[in-house]
C-alpha cells in the first residue's frame, strides 16, 4: 500500500491525458479494493472522489465490500446507485457480486429485486449469474426457489450443485442433499471441498454416521485435499454422531489447527459430558498459542456444567472476561446452567438478576431447576417471569406443569391445561431420526405413516412386555392430556424415540450401536425405558437430544440420570 500510495500520488501530480488516468485510478482502486495487501478505506476514499465511475470501479469497491469483516447493506447500496444514475448499466460480473452480498446478510427481499432486475437486463442466461442465484436463494434458505433455478439451468457448473446441496443440508434435508450429491457425481461433477463440507453438516446435523463415514472414506479414495474446514467439519460430523473417538483422532492428526477446530473439538467433548478431557483440550489450544473465541468458551463452560466442576467454571468465566470477549445470552445460560447443576440454584437466581434483558433460555432453566427440587414458590416466581416472555411457548407450560404434578397439586395441573387450550398453545411433537441403511427415518410421535408401522408395533409390543417384567413403572405424570393412566401409558409408547428405538431394533442386530437424534429433551419415562432396553436387549444406545449426549449401556446412562 506505501508504494501504492506513491505511485497514486505520482498519477495525480504529472495529470496525463484524461482517458489514461481514469484507467490508472480504476486500477488503483482494485486493488486497494481486493488485494490482500490491499486497504479498503482507501478504496473507499479513491471511488468517492471519481466523478463518473465506470463499471470496473463499480464492480470492485462492490466486490471489495464481500471481504471486509463486518458484512452489510454497503454493495446493495452502491448497486442501487449505480443503477439510479443509469449509468453505467452493470453487467453479469456486478449481478453476481451483489447477489453474493445479499446471500451473505441474507437480504432476501434485496435478492428478489436483483433477480427480477436481472431478468429484465437478460443476464439470466450467463452460468456466472445463475450459479449466484442458487446460491443467494439456498443460503437465503429458499430451497423450493433455489431448486427451480437450478432446474432451468442447462450447463450446470459445481458451484451450482455445491450450492444446492449445502442448501438441503442447512435445513435438515438429508435424504435430498444426499441425493443431489450422488446425482452429481453421476453426470460427472467431480464434488469439492464446499459440497463435501454440506454433506458433511447434513450428517451432523441428523446423526447419519454410516453416511458421514462413506463420505470421509469418498475423501480417501479420490486423495480430495482436505483442508482446515474439510476437516473440521469431519470433527464435527464425528462428534455429532456419537463417535468422539473417531473425532478426536482426526483432530489429534491435524498439523495446523485453527480457533475454529480446536473449539468443535472442545464443544464435541462437551456435549459428550467429557469435561475433563475438554478442559485438557482447552489447555493444549493455549499451549499453542491459538485464540479462543465465543465458541470455545460456550464448550468450556459448557462442558464444567455438565461434569458438575462448578470451580473451574468460575475460574473460566473470569477468563473469558479478561480476554476481552463480551458474553453472550449463551454464555449466560451455561452459567446459569452450571450453577443450578451444582445445586446453587438460588446464587444461579442472583447471577440472572444482574444479566441484562435475560432471555426465556434463562428464566426456563432455573424453572426447571427449581422443578426437579420441588421449589414450589420459587419455581412459580420465575414462571410467572418466563410466561411473560413467551406466553405461547408450550414447553414452558408443560414444566410447570410436571413441578405441580410432581407435588401432587392436581388443580393447578388441570389449570394450567386450561390455559393452553384456551390459548390455543399445542406441545411441539417429538421427532427423531435414525439413518439405516444409508436413509434417515423420521419419526413423529404418535405419527404411524411409516410403510413398516405395523411391524413397529409389534416390536413395541414385544418390548414393552419385556419391560414390564423386569419391573417397570410408566412416569405417566409427564404426559399432560386429559385421559386416564392406561391412556397415558399408550401416550409414552408412542413417543418419537420409542418408535426410533424400536425401529432400530427390528433393522440391525446385536452388537451394533443403536443412534438417534431427538429434537426435544428426553423425557424422563423415556430415559428410564432406553436405560432398560439396552440392558435387556444387550445393545449400546446412543441418544442425542437437544441438550446432550446419552450413551446407554446395560442399564446404565452416561449423563448420570441429570440431564
Amino acid at each position: 500500500m506505501q508504494i501504492l500510495r506513491q505511485i497514486h500520488a505520482r498519477i495525480l501530480t504529472h495529470v496525463p491525458p484524461i482517458s489514461s488516468v481514469s484507467f490508472l485510478i480504476s486500477k488503483i482502486l482494485s486493488f486497494a479494493a481486493l488485494s490482500p495487501f490491499g486497504n479498503f478505506d482507501y478504496a473507499r476514499k479513491i471511488f468517492s472522489q471519481i466523478p463518473n465511475p465506470g463499471i470496473f470501479a463499480y464492480n470492485s469497491v462492490i466486490r471489495g465490500c464481500l471481504y471486509t469483516k463486518i458484512p452489510s447493506k454497503e454493495p446493495i447500496h452502491l448497486f442501487k446507485d449505480m443503477v439510479g444514475k443509469g449509468y453505467p448499466n452493470p453487467n453479469t460480473f456486478t449481478m453476481a457480486f451483489v447477489l453474493k452480498a445479499c446471500s451473505i446478510i441474507m437480504a432476501l427481499e434485496e435478492g428478489k429485486q436483483i433477480h427480477a432486475q436481472i431478468l429484465r437486463s437478460g443476464f439470466s442466461s450467463s452460468p456466472y449469474v445463475q450459479s449466484s442465484l442458487v446460491n443467494f436463494y439456498s443460503k437465503c434458505e429458499e430451497i423450493t426457489i433455489a431448486r427451480k433455478v437450478f432446474d432451468e439451468i442447462t450447463e450446470r457448473n459445481l458451484v451450482c450443485w455445491s450450492a444446492m446441496v449445502s442448501g438441503y443440508a442447512r435445513l435438515g434435508m438429508i435424504n435430498e442433499a444426499l441425493i443431489m450429491f450422488r446425482e452429481m457425481q453421476v453426470v460427472g461433477i467431480e464434488p469439492d471441498e464446499v459440497s463435501l463440507v454440506g454433506v458433511l453438516s447434513a450428517c451432523a446435523m441428523v446423526g447419519a454416521l454410516d453416511i458421514g463415514k462413506w463420505v470421509h472414506a469418498y475423501i480417501k479414495k479420490r486423495m480430495i485435499h482436505v483442508d482446515l474446514e474439510l476437516n473440521t467439519a469431519l470433527i464435527n460430523m464425528y462428534a455429532k454422531c456419537g463417535c468422539i473417538e473417531k473425532a478426536r483422532e482426526i483432530f489429534d492428526e491435524m498439523r495446523v489447527k485453527d480457533s475454529k477446530a480446536w473449539s468443535s473439538m472442545i464443544v464435541g467433548l462437551a456435549i459428550h459430558g467429557l469435561a475433563e478431557d475438554a478442559l485438557n483440550v482447552f489447555s493444549r489450544m493455549e499451549e499453542a498459542q491459538a485464540k479462543p473465541n465465543h465458541v470455545t468458551f460456550i464448550g468450556i463452560l459448557s462442558a464444567c456444567a455438565h461434569g458438575g466442576l462448578v470451580s473451574d467454571g468460575k475460574r473460566y468465566w473470569s477468563s473469558m472476561l479478561e480476554l476481552g470477549i463480551e458474553p453472550s445470552m449463551e454464555h449466560y445460560g451455561c452459567m446459569v446452567d452450571l450453577l443450578c447443576r451444582g445445586g446453587l440454584i438460588d446464587e444461579a437466581y442472583d447471577f440472572a438478576l444482574i444479566i441484562p434483558t435475560p432471555d426465556p433460555v434463562i428464566w426456563r432453566t432455573l424453572l426447571v431447576a427449581y422443578t426437579k427440587n420441588r421449589m414450589l414458590q420459587k419455581a412459580e416466581m420465575v414462571a410467572g417471569k418466563l410466561l411473560e416472555l413467551e406466553p405461547w411457548k408450550a414447553e414452558n407450560y408443560i414444566i410447570l406443569a410436571n413441578l405441580y404434578a410432581s407435588v401432587s397439586q392436581l388443580e393447578k395441573v388441570s389449570h394450567v391445561r386450561k390455559m393452553m387450550k384456551e390459548n390455543g398453545i399445542k406441545a411441539l411433537p417429538g421427532c427423531t431420526s435414525i439413518e439405516v441403511d444409508g436413509f434417515v427415518h423420521n419419526f413423529v410421535t404418535g405419527d404411524w405413516s411409516h410403510p413398516e408401522a405395523e411391524e413397529i408395533k409389534k416390536t413395541l409390543r414385544d418390548v414393552a412386555l419385556k419391560i414390564l417384567i423386569s419391573g417397570y413403572k410408566p412416569f405417566v405424570s409427564v404426559v399432560l392430556h386429559l385421559v386416564n393412566d392406561e391412556e397415558k401409558e399408550n401416550v409414552l409408547y408412542e413417543h418419537s424415540e420409542r418408535l426410533a428405538i424400536a425401529y432400530g431394533l427390528m433393522k440391525t442386530k446385536a452388537p451394533a450401536t443403536i443412534r438417534i437424534v431427538k429434537n426435544l429433551r428426553v423425557c424422563g419415562d423415556c430415559h428410564e425405558v432406553t436405560k432398560i432396553i439396552s440392558k435387556i436387549y444387550d445393545r449400546e444406545i446412543i441418544v442425542r437430544d437437544r441438550v446432550r449426549f446419552h450413551k446407554f449401556v446395560n442399564g446404565t446412562c452416561s449423563c448420570k440420570d441429570y440431564w
